[in-house]
């Protein structure tokens, strides 16, 4: 499989509702053969909600993954110059991460990471989970679009009714978008 010995920075956001999916196909990567390297952002890494803790959240990236998660900024920095990773995926990327990365904010563990490896010009691949996509941020997928080097999982609606601005990306084509973005190529169709 075309993932198999590749080293992924899967970098976490705050969306805690899809948590449970991610660490599944985290799980599924590990499976394939992939080496994974877990980073938070700082939200996950203080949270208690109903999906869970920030204990979990890292003790369970840890167990999937073999490697301590990155959590700081100061530890997020050489993944560039050291070109750490194949493959950055930031799964799953909130409205907020989005709109740090299409202005170049850096000032979370995970937009730093991201930073870093873009300048290694390899592929990062954004899997999206945003209640507000479709309003304030939409501007926001467009700019990242259309730069070199970052791919999207496809993406939906998840409740067009009662959250209308809201996208989230297909989980089971995770894998799929990853093996394209490392051919430099975006997954068709992108929204489904």
């Amino acid at each position: 499989m075309k993932l198999t010995g590749k080293r992924i920075g899967f970098a976490m956001t705050g969306s805690f509702c899809t948590y449970e999916k991610v660490f599944k196909e985290m799980e599924h990567l590990v499976s394939l053969g992939a080496s994974v390297f877990p980073i938070f952002s700082y939200v996950p890494q203080e949270i208690e909600c109903r999906f869970g803790n920030w204990k979990q959240f890292l003790e369970r990236a840890t167990i999937i993954s073999g490697n301590k998660p990155i959590t700081t900024i100061v530890t997020a920095e050489p993944i560039g110059p050291k070109e750490l990773f194949d493959l950055m995926l930031v799964a799953p990327c909130t409205g907020n991460t989005l709109s740090k990365l299409a202005n170049a904010i850096t000032d979370t563990p995970v937009t730093m990471a991201v930073k870093a490896h873009l300048r290694t010009e390899k592929p990062t691949v954004i899997f999206l989970a945003s209640n507000d996509s479709l309003g304030l941020n939409f501007k926001n997928i467009g700019l990242l679009y259309s730069t070199k080097h970052i791919y999207f999982v496809p993406f939906c609606q998840d409740d067009p009714k009662k959250k209308p601005c809201s996208l989230v990306a297909h989980t089971d084509l995770i894998v799929p978008t990853m093996e394209l973005a490392l051919e430099r190529k975006q997954i068709q169709p992108v929204i489904q």
